[in-house]
């Protein structure tokens, strides 16, 4: 017998939008070279390899849960995440009513029902504010209103909706730097949305990411101490575009989306 694996387009509620993560459900841990030349395979921005453990970090129960890009094993991945907590409940391993408990590189990181959106429960990882390294502007191709870095990213604020959706950066020079990637933001100019913005990974294998979940547990410290609250919805306008309602809990994240399995099928390698 093979291994289940399912396509999810996550924070989105459409197929064909959204960011698309493959999810392996697996019985144990699987070589770590299997895995990687799995996601190779599924050529997706990353692609989630879980099982179930009854007992990890912290003695509570739940799944061991690893992201790869085609590329590399990552630390964080929000919208994979949402994909392997959507199909979970969906494809019937977990009651919906279920409260999901992920072991990651990231710690524990949760995953509930609220309605028709799914509630993850991930670290903020807020900026700092740094001076441009040399190149990143001229490979962004913009004039910055602010310049952060966190663990993963660097962090940068422009004028206007309209230049991060213009965008169109040298993704050669930007994969010359040593972070995972570049998160560009501005504040929405709709009332839709509190917040804009795209994310560049092109030294992770991801030139860019549809949607980013992670890069919000950036965006959403920095955008509350702009906004003045605590509850806002950041849209990342990507061509596939996608929709992350953020709202802050002490020094966490909660991010909300929705997700849609594409197709699901059986590894036979």
């Amino acid at each position: 017998m093979g291994v289940p694996v399912y396509q999810v387009d996550s924070f989105t509620e459409e197929a064909f939008l959204g960011n698309p993560a493959g999810v392996c459900v697996l019985d144990k841990a699987a070589d770590e070279t299997w895995m990687q030349n799995v996601a190779m395979e599924m050529n997706l921005s990353e692609t989630a390899f879980l099982y179930k453990v009854e007992e990890g970090e912290g003695g509570e129960e739940g799944y061991d849960l690893r992201w790869f890009t085609p590329a590399v094993e990552v630390e964080m991945c929000g919208h994979a995440t949402l994909a392997s907590a959507h199909i979970l409940w969906t494809e019937g391993y977990e009651p919906k009513d279920t409260e999901l408990c992920f072991h990651t590189l990231s710690g524990i990181l949760k995953a509930r029902k609220q309605g028709e959106w799914i509630e993850l429960d991930f670290p903020q990882q807020p900026e700092t504010r740094v001076d441009a390294p040399p190149g990143l502007l001229e490979a962004l191709r913009i004039e910055p209103v602010h310049i952060g870095k966190n663990k993963f990213d660097y962090f940068v604020e422009v004028e206007s909706e309209k230049i991060v959706r213009n965008l169109r950066p040298n993704i050669a020079m930007l994969k010359e730097f040593k972070v995972r990637g570049v998160i560009v933001t501005a504040r929405s100019d709709s009332g839709e949305y509190d917040f804009v913005s795209r994310f560049f990974a092109p030294g992770a294998g991801i030139d860019e990411d549809p949607v980013t979940g992670s890069a919000h547990c950036c965006l959403a410290p920095y955008w509350s101490k702009k906004l003045g609250t605590d509850e806002m919805v950041g849209f990342q306008a990507s061509a596939r575009g996608g929709t992350v309602k953020v709202k802050l809990a002490g020094n966490r994240v909660l991010l909300g989306g929705k997700a849609v399995t594409v197709f699901k099928g059986e590894l036979k390698v």
